[in-house]
């Protein structure tokens, strides 16, 4: 069995016009909504093995502060310009290069691609994923390569809202 956590970072700040897209920061919902699904997720014992998250300041935020709260060793997570500006056939690309041996992953990516990746894999529909939005999937097979919806399981889909 195969976990994947497909998470969209958390809600970005406008306040810098100076600042490429790239380089925004969270705003304080942003930081507080992290750190609430990361409590969420911890609590339902949904911690994965692996963090892999876009090279963004705002998603690198995100996996640092949900992490943190998952007790994950936040210096473990994998920081790839691989996820920022991916589409959803380059996300599947990211996931099916991680080991055999790791059994969950989070991806920490960017709408809308995020979206179409957690739809393109769900076996039930997904709507588009609000910031901090997370889909959790399992898969019945043994390596990354192989997960798809024909082998996939929805086991939840969470939002900041849901708590609030």
């Amino acid at each position: 069995m195969k976990t994947l956590y497909i998470l969209r970072h958390a809600k970005s700040s406008w306040d810098f016009d100076e600042l490429s897209d790239h380089d925004r920061p969270l705003n304080k919902r942003g930081r507080n909504d992290a750190q609430l699904m990361g409590q969420e997720l911890s609590g339902r014992g949904a911690i994965p093995a692996l963090i892999v998250s876009s090279s963004a300041v705002r998603a690198i935020t995100t996996a640092t502060l949900v992490g943190r709260e998952m007790k994950f060793e936040t210096e473990d997570i994998v920081v790839t310009d691989k996820i920022y500006g991916a589409d959803k056939h380059e996300l599947l690309d990211v996931v099916h290069n991680t080991p055999s041996d790791v059994d969950s992953v989070m991806l920490v990516g960017h709408n809308e691609p995020i979206s179409e990746f957690a739809n393109m894999l769900s076996p039930e529909h997904v709507v588009s994923l609000p910031t901090t939005g997370v889909v959790a999937l399992s898969f019945n097979c043994d390596s990354w390569y192989d997960i798809s919806k024909e082998n996939a399981s929805l086991l939840f889909y969470d939002f900041p809202k849901n708590y609030k």
